[in-house]
């Protein structure tokens, strides 16, 4: 069984997340399916009944996922020690490809969140990051170019 290691915010957010999809998203998908089994006609070329069913399932989907996950993690500290690179660490780096300064958080691959800078340990990026100190240098290799960057702080 895999373990998932989690920060304490990717632990709270995933109790929120299975909350919301077992108190709200069920009902509104049985309420949906309810309406469209009604519309009459037959289910096979109902199409709004085939959409809520598909629907359904990824819902059903995410939900063992979550419950997976939640019997099987370890909650990570935020990086306390500021001296390598780990889960919870933000840092940032000197991005030579593209001449700038650049500020990660590693994070979980159940917290990964690209657009908030928020990058998975289990990702090119965060594998390459990972145990790495203070002006340390890597490269790394993404879809269609090769990043070279540095550490420059830990914060």
């Amino acid at each position: 069984m895999k373990e998932y290691r989690i920060t304490q915010e990717g632990y709270e957010k995933l109790l929120q997340d299975l909350d919301y999809l077992v108190k709200v998203k069920r009902k509104e998908i049985a309420q949906r399916l309810k309406e469209a089994k009604n519309s009459g006609g037959d289910l096979t070329e109902n199409l709004e009944y085939e959409y809520v069913k598909n629907e359904q399932a990824f819902i059903e989907g995410r939900i063992e996922q979550i419950n997976e996950i939640l019997q099987n993690y370890v909650i990570v500290d935020k990086k306390v020690n500021k001296d390598v690179v780990d889960i919870g660490s933000v840092i940032i780096v000197r991005d030579f490809t593209e001449n700038k300064n650049r500020k990660f958080e590693i994070v979980s691959s159940v917290e990964a969140d690209p657009e908030k800078n928020k990058i998975s340990y289990e990702s090119p990026l965060g594998k390459a990051l990972l145990g790495k100190k203070i002006k340390d240098e890597v490269l790394v290799k993404v879809p269609g170019k090769t990043l070279k960057l540095k550490v420059i702080d830990i914060v």
